[in-house]
């Protein structure tokens, strides 16, 4: 990574931020599996529990854009990683499932803000962005292969409690090197343009910025990521627990001297790791593809692979193991779609905007699969609950013909210039 020192500087604080959100979110899971067995509650509860948490993430993005623009990027990623930080440690401390409740929701709320800070920051601070775009993607996901995996593995050995704890350490870490972390913020914006942190929006322009995205074929774009939310949440969230209810796994025989190793944990783990190769083969066929046909055909991918799911369990270990592979690929694969999709159909003066509406529909309103996952699991059946989650992929699917056949036209937009046709 040869940049220099502000863009370095820069690329460091956002790719630890960015890793570390990710360490957070997806460890969740993983204590999902430990909770269901410790705490005298059902996997429709928890999976209310779980969704306050997740919801305030998604939700927060949009007015963590007005904060980042209001007090300063840097203040608020370090803000940020001490929320994340403390709500684990209150975690760690947690009794009952409304302590939980309490927990997951504090680090909803503190993590809500990264995504627009940090990438707010990346766009006013670095010459070279898409370098360090790039490697901040890297770094997101080594944090979504990491969290379980280390969380996974000192579970086998420590109570929950002690790894909640454990796991908030490198965010206690990174808010102290924060703290001394020196660079210009806005060392890439041009001079004469005002980019300082009292230069925020008022509510007035919010509110015709915001008409003007949904009067385009933004509003299309933004069904199309809140419906992949469901996919990505849903699917993540109780995969794990899945995993380990299945008889593949569980007749699995641990070798003597790994008692206590779960199987199912590493799988979900391999499937976060593969997921890196999925988002940099996305990331390079948006050069090639035109977002509306590469989401398109990735949703149709991810809808097959959830109508497979419970035929293929009976299948034995391996085949199973590379179902889940194929899901990690193909659900990050489809995450550089739509977001080059927001670039090619939403006007430059307006990307941040675009951008937080993004995260809002994609992990705010993605949440709501949480809740609805819960509960299909716990009154219904895994058939059912897959036989759901393919039809958010469908409901994908459709939205991105309607894109590909440009209705996004008749909400009144047309495509910028340098759109590919």
């Amino acid at each position: 990574m040869a940049l220099e020192g502000n863009d370095r500087s820069i690329a460091a604080f956002t790719m630890a931020g960015h890793a570390l959100v990710h360490w957070f979110e997806t460890s969740i899971p993983i204590f999902l599996v430990v909770w269901l067995a410790e705490f005298d509650a059902g996997v429709s509860l928890f999976g209310i529990v779980v969704a306050l948490g997740y919801a305030p993430f998604g939700i927060g993005a949009l007015p963590g854009g007005v904060l980042a623009d209001r007090y300063g990027t840097k203040r608020l990623i370090v803000a940020c990683l001490a929320g994340m930080s403390a709500a684990f440690l209150v975690l760690s401390l947690a009794t009952s499932i409304y302590a939980i409740a309490v927990g997951l929701v504090l680090w909803g709320v503190a993590a809500s803000v990264y995504h627009p800070a940090g990438l707010a920051l990346i766009s006013t601070g670095v010459e070279e962005r898409g370098t360090v775009f790039a490697w901040h993607g890297i770094a997101g996901n080594t944090g979504i292969a990491l969290g379980p995996f280390v969380a996974a593995t000192l579970l086998i050995v420590l109570e929950w409690q002690l790894v909640a704890a454990l796991l908030a350490v490198p965010g206690v870490l990174a808010v102290l090197y924060g703290l001394s972390a020196e660079f210009d913020p806005t060392a890439a914006v041009a001079e004469g343009v005002d980019a300082s942190p009292d230069d925020a929006l008022s509510l007035s322009e919010f509110l015709a910025d915001s008409r003007a995205l949904f009067a385009s074929a933004f509003a299309l774009i933004f069904a199309i990521v809140a419906v992949e939310g469901l996919y990505y949440r849903g699917m993540l969230t109780y995969l794990p627990e899945i995993l380990h209810g299945l008889p593949a796994i569980e007749g699995l025989v641990v070798p003597a001297g790994l008692e206590g190793i779960e199987p199912a944990d590493y799988i979900y783990v391999g499937l976060l790791v593969v997921g890196m190769g999925g988002q940099y083969a996305g990331g390079k066929l948006t050069d090639r593809l035109e977002p509306a046909r590469g989401l398109l055909a990735i949703f149709g991918v991810l809808a097959a692979l959830a109508l497979a799911f419970v035929p293929v369990t009976g299948l034995g270990l391996l085949p199973v193991a590379a179902l889940c592979g194929a899901f990690g690929f193909f659900l990050f694969a489809i995450q550089p779609f739509y977001q080059n999709a927001v670039a090619v159909y939403t006007p430059p003066d307006t990307r941040g905007l675009s951008y937080g509406y993004t995260y809002l529909g994609e992990f705010g309103i993605g949440a709501a699969s949480i809740a609805v996952g819960g509960f299909v699991l716990g009154e219904a059946s895994l058939a059912a609950f897959f036989g759901v989650i393919a039809t958010f992929a469908l409901a994908g699917a459709g939205l991105s013909v309607a894109l590909l056949a440009g209705l996004g036209r008749f909400t009144g937009a047309e495509r910028p210039a340098g759109a590919k046709e």
